[in-house]
Formats: structure tokens, C-alpha cells, sequence
């Protein structure tokens, strides 16, 4: 058999955009013929995946992971919601969400982790590509860890086990009942799904934000034409508001609506029979943040029209 180097096979990834086991492959069964190689790839589909990379994909599903005090979400992209039903597609993201409890919130970790298939995490992607036909990307990925307590997870509108479009991680610190911890860590999932608070707490919210808020509110509340000190309580007031509205612990609990979050953390730390904090969350949407072109949306309309 043909040595096959380490810069060729580098070379036919970056002219194929095939993965790099494929390239090694298809390198290995033409003995080292480059031409033959390519022809190789492209006769597997896998060279076309590169013509697919550019791309947007901004459909596909997230994922959600959870092992004792640790869980982890992903999101992986595709280009329509039709590829989010594939099977294959889902049992790829299975795959990707379990491996990212061991990559620590990082993608670029993630994507270079081994596969059940002896495939780096990115050449699993990029040859999912060739078989499923649309562009398909690993956009994120986040790990939410607690030193004791536990890690609750919850999926909105699950399509499949652990697999949908709206997940979340709640992270419970405390030496109290653990069954009682995952049970309100589970229903504080549900309310971030539901609610999309920005912080935590107040002092964890985004200082600048805040001041933008002051100051809008501020101007609002002069035009009234009321005396400063009026004005400064208005203000006070609005801010706090605000913070009903954004802050996690401060907003009104959509499971019972006659308590706020802080209630309820406050509740299992009796039920539990210690101290709990809640000491993060993640929630991660398919597609939140990603621009759409006009190209995007009217693939997205003949879709729809087409009954796709």
C-alpha cells in the first residue's frame, strides 16, 4: 500500500471539503492517486458537501444532555424543518449532544471528539452533508456543571428523545434530596422555555442594558413635566418592573402564578431539606439570531407552496 502523507490527505480535504477520513480513504483505495481520490469522493457524494457549506442554515434542532451534576445543550443546524424529522439527522445529533457532555462548552473541542463510527465529530457533519443533501452545521454548544446538587434539563416541543427546537439546563446547588432537586429544577426549566429571562439576578444582569433602560424611562418620565423627585420614583419604579420582566428569581412562576421564581427556589430548599441556589441556566432556540437572506426565505416560501 501507497504511504499516504499527512499533507495530502490535508490537500484533498481543502479541495473537496470532505471530512478527513474520507479523504484518507479514498486515498488509501487508489493508492495514492490524487486525481483518482477526488474522482473517489465525488463518486461517494462526499466532495459535493463542500459545494453546500456556503450555505445558510438556520432551521435544524437542539439538544439536550443530562449526566448527575452535569448537562449540556447543542444546537445543529440544517437548512429546512424537513431534515429536523430525518432520522438520520436526529440520531446524529444524539450523538453530537452526548459527546458534548465531555467537551466543556466548547464547539471547536466538540467538533474535533471521535465518533461511534471512528469519525471526528466534524467529518461525521460533513459527511452527513453528502448523504442528506443540505448544508449542516455545529453552531454551539454549552455545558452547565454544579459541584453538588444536580443539572436539570427540559425540552419544548421534543420531536424526538432529548431532541427538539427549544432546550434548556437549570443548575441547582445544594447537599438537600436530589429527587426533590430535579423535580423543581425541571418545572424552573419549563418557566425559562416559557419566559426567557436574561440573568439570574439583577446584579448578573448586563450593566449597559440597564443603564439604557434607566435612561429611556428617565426621558419618559420627564416629559411628564413632574418634579425631579417624582421622576426619580417613577424611574425606580420602572426599573423595577424591568426586572420582573428579565430577571429570572424576580419574574411571576408560570407553573403557579401566585409565586415568583425566588418563591419557589426558597420552597425547595424546605422540601429538599438544605440550602438551594440556583446557580445557572442556559436556554438555547434553533435558529435564534441567525440572518435569514431573501435567498433563505424564498426557498423557505417554495417549500411551504410545494408542501415540503
Amino acid at each position: 500500500m501507497a504511504q499516504i502523507s499527512a499533507a495530502l490527505v490535508k490537500q484533498l480535504r481543502e479541495q473537496t471539503g470532505a471530512g478527513m477520513m474520507d479523504c484518507k480513504k479514498a486515498l488509501e483505495a487508489t493508492e495514492g492517486n490524487y486525481e483518482e481520490a477526488v474522482d473517489w469522493l465525488r463518486k461517494k457524494g462526499l466532495a459535493a458537501a463542500a459545494k453546500k457549506s456556503g450555505r445558510t442554515a438556520a432551521d435544524g434542532l437542539v439538544g439536550v444532555a443530562t449526566e448527575g451534576n452535569r448537562g449540556a445543550l447543542v444546537e445543529v443546524n440544517a437548512e429546512t424543518d424537513f431534515v429536523s424529522r430525518n432520522e438520520q439527522f436526529q440520531a446524529l445529533v444524539q450523538e453530537i449532544t452526548t459527546l458534548a457532555l465531555k467537551a466543556g462548552g466548547d464547539v471547536e473541542v466538540l467538533k474535533g471528539l471521535t465518533t461511534a463510527s471512528g469519525r471526528t465529530v466534524a467529518d461525521e457533519i460533513t459527511n452527513a452533508i453528502a448523504v442528506i443533501g443540505e448544508n449542516i452545521t455545529l453552531r454551539r454548544t454549552s455545558l452547565v456543571e454544579v459541584e453538588d446538587g444536580v443539572v436539570a434539563g427540559y425540552m419544548h416541543g421534543q420531536q424526538a428523545p432529548g431532541l427538539g427546537k427549544i432546550g434548556v439546563l437549570v443548575g441547582l446547588s445544594s447537599t438537600g434530596d436530589k429527587a426533590k432537586l430535579a423535580e423543581t429544577g425541571k418545572q424552573i426549566a419549563m418557566h425559562v422555555a416559557a419566559t426567557s429571562p436574561q440573568a439570574i439576578s439583577a446584579d448578573a444582569l448586563d450593566q449597559d442594558v440597564v443603564a439604557r433602560e434607566r435612561k429611556i424611562f428617565s426621558e419618559q418620565a420627564a416629559a411628564s413635566g413632574k418634579p425631579a423627585n417624582i421622576i426619580e420614583k417613577m424611574v425606580d419604579g420602572r426599573i423595577r418592573k424591568f426586572y420582573e420582566e428579565v430577571v429570572l428569581l424576580e419574574q411571576v412562576f408560570v407553573v403557579d402564578t401566585d409565586k415568583r421564581v425566588k418563591d419557589v427556589v426558597a420552597q425547595a430548599a424546605k422540601d429538599a431539606g438544605g440550602p438551594v441556589a440556583l446557580t445557572a441556566f442556559v436556554r438555547m432556540q434553533v435558529g435564534e439570531g441567525i440572518d435569514k437572506g431573501p435567498a433563505d426565505d424564498l426557498a423557505a416560501e417554495v417549500a411551504k407552496l410545494a408542501g415540503v
